[in-house]
């Protein structure tokens, strides 16, 4: 086997390679576009898939086939060319492509922050213009000759505007010469004096006409070639090095013979010329002057200057490598064509790039070599230019985003890095872990904080590994092999080994999308016989799980560091707090909090005036006894002696207590699902977090038993009852909007205030309506006892669309719409009311989904610019932002 040598690295870096350097990567030209061919299915010469270059398609076979076998390692088949060794080479070599003329690098041309135009100073679209042969960029300005120039120009002007003046002199004397001998023939034609008379005015009419439009058009020649002259005065007077100037007027120039004070150039070669030329510490040091200087803008300017300049002269990089000369060819096994049970070929979108560039730069040699025309050569340069660009980065580049065959979007080098689906963040940061798994959870009701229930079957792969240890161990199995087989058979010891090896090996949890550091929690396995994986309820709300099919990740620490790690650091007894306000996030909620609160709070049925009619008992455990023989009711008020005092309490608040420690205060209020979280807070002042967790898991159970056994509630739509008077509330409401409508149409009102009266009625009768639903509401009435828990998400705005009014709604551009809804949910809505609500809410949908995408890509952005920041300090003292 050959030695591997592996390179240890802490970070990877995207840089610039010089012409040598690619030149040394290199292991041979490529010069011909052709790939594979498609009779023998063997590399062409010379091609992109060339043995010679790249290394034999067959492991220690030349490709002529004399050597063969590994004997043969290291030797140049003097046939083919071929060297024999391994076919994994094809995977690590690389071949060039001398280019005929030097490319631009698109990403260092375009895009917002184009490197070449802070270095050039010339503008990102004048840059990209000069690149694609559109404009000359000036290269050298010789300022004796300039003023020379600027002489010629204004002779020229004088000569040409001579020229208009005695073209205008020619073409009037041509006129009156016309026009005399029109009076000729008008005198041989007529002649009644009267009537010659007329006509000769008629002519003389026309003659004026004509000396009128030729005048007007003298003048207007005269105007426009001095605005001409004057511009191109302007250009020549101030003209520097690196500005750029449009083929027009440098033609101007040139037919001229005045453009002599001028080097221009065109194209990625001016480029190269100029930055082959460059002095970066001159330039740095010149930049650095100018900024103490300047200020505003400017310094801005050359502050974004300075930076770029010194990074390339700490980086070492010489500006011109800019611009390829060379073009690496990436190894053929990165870029495969590989053959289709159809007998067809499926390639690498890179390949037809590649081929696009190898077969314009071969027809640009030939161009060169013929002595083309200058016009013809800068459009196969520029079309040179437009094929690299696809292939470096195809979104970038000017032509359109090119498809292949079956309309598919090709992807070209920067493709394949880019985004959430590029190299970097799919493959490298983001892969697939070893001993993980997955499936969809549901509600564990009976785990403790620290515990999450795992399938067996997922266990019996995830411990693998110790599984096949402890049976070798245990003389089970005599080797691995062995070990695997007994494993597979599923003998009942495996499972006693299983929960031996489960019962202090924590695993990890996560949902995605993993946003702050609760969306992993670590966990003690509990085995089932289940296909899923059971949460505790109280931590739901770190994962931001629910139980409408979401799935988790269960991933298994393996080190001894990694396992007292997640032991000290990440059970969610360690994590009770949000990071982000410091309030409590494991709480018991929904159905637990409900139980609390239906446990705490007194049965208005059983409520006395008489305090003294009271039932008395002289401890807790008395008052309980007598609950559980069905004396009294769990919800009954009594009189209980509690620590030296008599209190007015239930049985329910006095089991409530007996779940909390000690060290807290008795609690003889209803407990909502606030009052919980105030007791959870308290506990963490006094307490250890695992006293804490423990504290949850008891709130926990009695929560779920107060809601199920003891208070068996339940609620269906006709608990959301609807009040006797909602009709007539409704027709006084729309008799004030007959009167409302009756002033507006009288011109007392303007149709906005029109609408806010309107408005403000409707608003205040369906709140109205809501309290009077509300408090219409028995106080042993399901739906109220929900709500007012706290704990659910049922809220009194939901019980008044379902028993009052749905009301006023807003239509999709935010504006509310002035007819209400007046029908409620259990009522049901009209076709009409239906439409007009429904509106708004799809919009609503709509925008959340997207908000959810935008807020997930900022968020990201926000963690790239400040994962390397230092926090200094715990508080700046600064009020906002």
């Amino acid at each position: 086997m050959e030695d591997i040598n592996t390179v240890d690295f802490s970070g990877l870096r995207i840089t610039f390679a010089s012409p040598d350097t690619i030149i040394k990567w290199s292991h041979g030209e490529v010069v011909k576009p052709e790939t594979i061919n498609y009779r023998t299915f063997r590399a062409e010469k010379d091609g992109l898939f060339d043995e010679r270059i790249f290394g034999p398609t067959k492991d220690y076979e030349c490709y002529c086939g004399k050597y063969k076998r590994m004997r043969y390692k290291g030797i140049v088949c003097d046939r083919c060319g071929v060297e024999i060794t391994t076919s994994a080479v094809r995977r690590e070599r690389m071949g060039h492509i001398k280019l005929a003329s030097p490319i631009a690098h698109i990403w260092y041309f375009k895009g917002t922050s184009s490197t070449l135009s802070i270095i050039l100073d010339v503008p990102p679209q004048a840059l990209e213009r000069v690149i694609y042969y559109a404009l000359y960029l000036v290269k050298e300005v010789d300022k004796e000759k300039q003023k020379n120039t600027l002489k010629t120009i204004d002779e020229l002007q004088k000569v040409e505007l001579k020229t208009i003046e005695d073209d205008f002199v020619i073409k009037e004397q041509e006129i009156n010469v016309n026009f005399e001998k029109q009076y000729a023939q008008l005198e041989k034609k007529i002649s009644h004096r009267e009537q010659l008379e007329i006509a000769k005015q008629e002519v003389e009419f026309k003659k004026r006409e004509q000396l009128k439009l030729l005048s007007n058009e003298q003048t207007d020649t005269k105007v426009k070639k001095s605005a001409y002259f004057e511009r191109v005065a302007k250009i020549a007077r101030s003209i520097r090095p690196f500005d750029v100037i449009e083929e027009d007027d440098y033609l101007f120039f040139r037919d001229n013979n005045i453009a002599d004070f001028l080097n221009v150039g065109m194209g990625s070669e001016v480029l190269y010329e100029i930055l082959s030329n460059f002095d970066l510490n001159k330039n740095y040091a010149q930049t650095l002057e100018l900024l103490n200087e300047s200020k505003g803008e400017k310094r801005n300017k050359l502050l974004k200057k300075a930076r770029v300049l010194e990074a390339f002269i700490k980086a070492k990089i010489d500006p011109k490598w800019i611009i390829l000369t060379v073009l690496p060819v990436i190894p053929p096994d990165l870029r495969p064509v590989v053959q289709l049970p159809g007998g067809k070929f499926a390639t690498s979108d890179l390949n037809d790039f590649y081929r696009r560039v190898i077969n314009r730069n071969n027809r640009l040699k030939q161009l060169i070599d013929l002595g083309a025309p200058e016009i013809i050569l800068r459009n196969e340069k520029r079309m040179l230019q437009e094929a690299v660009d696809s292939l470096i980065d195809l979104q970038k580049s000017r032509g359109k985003t090119r498809t292949g065959a079956n309309t598919k979007v090709q992807k070209s080098l920067s493709d394949i890095l880019r985004g959430k689906q590029g190299r970097f963040r799919q493959n490298l940061l983001g892969k697939r872990v070893d001993y993980s798994g997955r499936s969809t959870i549901v509600v564990g009701p009976e785990l403790k904080l620290n515990q999450c229930g795992l399938p067996r079957e997922m266990a019996l792969e995830l411990f693998k590994p110790y599984l096949l240890h402890e049976i070798i161990i245990r003389g089970l199995a005599p080797n691995i092999k062995s070990a695997k087989l007994f494993l597979e058979k599923k003998d009942p010891v495996v499972y006693d080994i299983l929960e031996v090896i489960t019962k202090d090996h924590p695993v990890l949890l996560n949902r995605a999308p993993t946003l702050h550091k609760l969306s992993i929690l670590g966990f003690y396995p509990v085995l089932n016989d289940d296909y899923a994986i059971k949460l505790h309820p109280a931590v739901c709300s770190g994962f931001n799980a629910d139980f409408d099919g979401d799935a988790m990740g269960v991933f298994l620490p393996l080190s001894k560091m990694a396992i007292e790690e997640v032991k000290q650091r990440m059970f969610a007894y360690h994590n009770l707090l949000k990071p982000s306000d410091g309030s409590p996030i494991v709480l018991p909620n929904k159905e637990m909090a409900l139980g609390c609160y239906y446990l705490t709070t007194i049965d208005s049925h059983m409520e006395v005036e008489n305090p003294e009619d009271l039932k008395f008992f002289a401890t807790e455990n008395e008052a309980m006894r007598f609950q559980a023989i069905g004396k009294i009711k769990l919800r009954q008020p009594i009189n209980v002696g509690i620590n030296g005092k008599i209190i007015k309490t239930t049985v329910g608040r006095i089991i409530f207590n007996q779940a909390l420690p000690p060290e807290l205060k008795f609690v003889n209020t209803e407990v909502k699902a606030s009052d919980l979280k105030n007791i959870v807070v308290s506990a963490m002042k006094i307490f250890e977090n695992e006293k804490v967790g423990d504290l949850i898991d008891r709130i926990k159970e009695l929560g779920f038993w107060a809601s199920t056994i003891a208070g068996g509630l339940s609620l269906s739509v006709f608990d959301c009852q609807i009040i006797p008077e909602k009709n007539k509330v409704i027709k006084e409401a729309e008799k004030e909007i007959e009167k409302i409508t009756k002033n507006f149409e009288q011109g007392l009102l303007t149709a906005e205030e029109k609408k806010r009266y309107s408005n403000k009625l409707w608003i205040d009768v369906t709140e109205n309506l809501a309290n009077k639903t509300w408090n219409a509401l028995d106080e042993e009435n399901p739906v109220k006892i929900i709500i007012k828990s706290g704990g659910a998400r049922a809220s009194k705005e939901q019980l008044k669309q379902l028993a009052a009014m749905k009301g006023l709604v807003v239509d999709p551009m935010g504006k509310i719409i002035e007819v209400p809804t007046k029908s409620n949910y259990r009522q049901g809505l009209s076709i009409f009311e239906y439409v007009i609500s429904a509106r708004g809410a799809r919009k609503g949908l709509t925008d959340s989904a997207l908000k959810t995408a935008d807020a997930g890509y900022l968020t990201r952005r926000l963690v790239d610019t400040s994962h390397d920041m230092i926090v200094r300090e715990e508080d700046c003292q600064v009020k906002e932002g």
